[in-house]
């Protein structure tokens, strides 16, 4: 008998981490997101259910390409509470992405949620790193109709192996996902992180680190 209370201790404890390891439930149909309001939650505060309408619930433009004139070749257009109040609190977003050919989405995380993409036009080599000390390079390349999961926190990235433009729509269990990409983070923070912290941990030469934080 005593096994048996020590085993149910056991699991609502793994279960209790697990409800407090990601967004809590709703309480109530909808907390339509108010950016006005001063209040200090941990998300955004509730509109007035008086106030709400379609359009909180609602975003047009995810048929139109994004612009793909920049360095790595590609453009995320994101679905998140920003741009639909209506997903405050509900643990869900998305987003598009468009890649020229050999474009890229440079290698990144998001903090606060795990992300599932479907291929919709194009070839993409998609993969993610797991955690230290392993730091295994898990990868494969995705045709149409065909779904990766990258789990939440991990660096994960995507790349356009073909001749053409590639499109992908992904979701993520986050309102406000978050994304830190690696490369802006490390050599691009406000202010620098020092060079000579950054020439060690990489183990090469301080002015390959400025030439670098010169270009972020």
């Amino acid at each position: 008998m005593a096994k048996f209370i020590i085993l149910l201790s056991l699991v609502g404890l793994y279960f209790g981490f697990l409800a407090f390891a990601f967004e809590p439930s709703p309480l109530q149909d909808f907390c339509v997101a108010d950016p006005s309001s001063s209040a200090k939650v941990n998300g955004l505060a509730c509109k007035s259910p008086a106030l709400v309408e379609a359009n909180d619930f609602s975003f047009s433009g995810l048929h139109l390409p994004g612009n793909t004139s920049n360095p790595n070749g590609s453009k995320v257009t994101p679905v998140s509470v920003a741009q639909v109040p209506g997903l405050n609190t509900l643990g869900i977003s998305m987003v598009r992405i468009d890649y020229v050919p050999w474009g890229i989405n440079p290698p990144h995380t998001h903090p606060r949620a795990t992300e599932i993409l479907t291929v919709i036009e194009g070839s993409l080599q998609v993969g993610f790193v797991t955690s230290n000390p392993g730091n295994s390079l898990v990868t494969k390349t995705l045709q149409k109709g065909d779904v990766f999961v990258f789990p939440v926190g991990l660096i994960h990235f995507q790349r356009n192996m073909g001749t053409g433009n590639a499109v992908a729509i992904a979701g993520l269990s986050s309102q406000n996902p978050g994304v830190i990409t690696i490369a802006n983070a490390v050599f691009g923070s406000n202010p620098n992180l020092s060079s000579d912290i950054l020439a060690k941990a990489f183990q090469v030469d301080k002015s390959v680190v400025d030439q670098l934080q010169a270009k972020f």
